[in-house]
């Protein structure tokens, strides 16, 4: 009988240690299952960050795209003719030159509009100081025209080297382009 109680007594051992080891797969596979659940929330919480922010991005490419769209409509500010005298030593000799201010949008247009009198005196100085000569050919009439940009975003407080104006964007660019609407030399 003896061997039959210690049989007995290391029996029951066995069958706990089954329980406890299924048990232990148990918990083992429903902390499994959370891990994945918890994972795969994250996952779709995350992809929907992703859309919504995908969604803000275009939203801002399509803000950006529309004002660096040639075809979206353009915003001129023409300005009254400039007469001077140009800055040749061996001659007397002027230039009458119309001039448009191509803008961004329209609320930079009344910006230009407040600033008016500062923006023709910088656009005065600078005719000003060109020689016939650089003024002839069509290079230097281009370079007159960044010229001009710059003096007029100088006029408006603006950093002239900005970079080109993002939508929506305050401090940068107001003025995109000087066009001339008459150019002459005498």
């Amino acid at each position: 009988m003896s061997t039959a109680t210690a049989v007995e007594r290391a029996a029951p051992p066995k069958a706990g240690k089954k329980k406890l080891l299924i048990a232990a797969v148990a918990m083992l596979l429903a902390l499994m299952l959370a891990a994945g659940g918890a994972a795969l929330w994250l996952a779709k919480k995350r992809a929907q960050a992703d859309i919504d922010g995908a969604d803000t991005a275009m939203a801002h490419d399509d803000r950006a795209a529309k004002a660096r769209d040639p075809a979206a409509e353009p915003v001129f500010v023409p300005l009254d003719s400039f007469t001077v005298n140009l800055a040749d030593r061996n001659a007397e000799r002027y230039a009458q030159v119309g001039v448009s201010l191509q803008l961004y949008d329209a609320q930079a247009a009344e910006r230009v509009k407040a600033f008016m009198p500062a923006i023709r005196n910088n656009i005065l100085m600078v005719l000003s100081d060109k020689r016939s000569s650089d003024l002839l050919e069509r290079t230097g009439k281009q370079q007159l025209a960044e010229e001009l940009r710059r003096a007029t975003e100088r006029a408006l407080g603006n950093e002239p080297d900005a970079p080109a104006r993002p939508a929506g964007a305050e401090s940068q660019r107001v003025v995109r382009a000087v066009q001339f609407s008459n150019f002459i030399i005498q």
